[in-house]
């Protein structure tokens, strides 16, 4: 399986520009859709907090990674986008996925769609998830009744997903 739950130190070397020796170092692969700038250098802030004893969350890392410039708690997202962005229940690489608030995620959760495997099933790249950790390519399934993504089980580690989290949807730039 392809997914990875990574400490930020670790991707250091992965999202640098350039190494100690001056050769290009390599760059995460980025499917259309995905800015490869944007998610790098998302990926290299987190690593720069984290190296500072700073917190690194998930909505910061949304933001800098999707180009989506909305600001608050992540479950204030999904509102403050509506007539400002396009939103939707069907998701698309690039798009920034909402999790409502919840008694698990009390401020909810973002995250930034990396691949859509199919109907039922994404990757996406998040932080925080795991406490001061980047995930990338992290599979989601869809298990809501309706099949419209409002609820949906998160890979924690390759393989293994957990409880079900309430979604609100997916926004996109316009």
């Amino acid at each position: 399986m392809r997914s990875r739950l990574l400490p930020i130190v670790a991707l250091l070397g992965a999202v640098l520009s350039l190494s100690a020796c001056g050769t290009r170092a390599p760059q995460i692969a980025m499917p259309s859709g995905l800015n490869n700038d944007l998610v790098t250098r998302a990926v290299h802030t987190a690593t720069d907090m984290d190296l500072s004893g700073k917190r690194v969350w998930c909505v910061p890392f949304a933001r800098n990674a999707s180009g989506i410039y909305l600001r608050g708690d992540a479950h204030t997202w999904w509102d403050q986008a509506q007539g400002q962005l396009a939103t939707g229940q069907t998701p698309s690489v690039g798009a920034v996925m909402t999790f409502s608030d919840s008694a698990k995620l009390r401020r909810g959760h973002l995250a930034v769609v990396s691949q859509v495997v199919s109907d039922r099933e994404i990757r996406i790249h998040h932080a925080n998830w795991e406490r001061n950790k980047v995930s990338l390519d992290m599979g989601v399934i869809d298990v809501s009744d309706a099949g419209d993504w409002s609820r949906v089980r998160v890979e924690s580690v390759p393989g293994a997903f957990g409880g079900v989290y309430p979604v609100d949807g997916f926004i996109r730039k316009n």
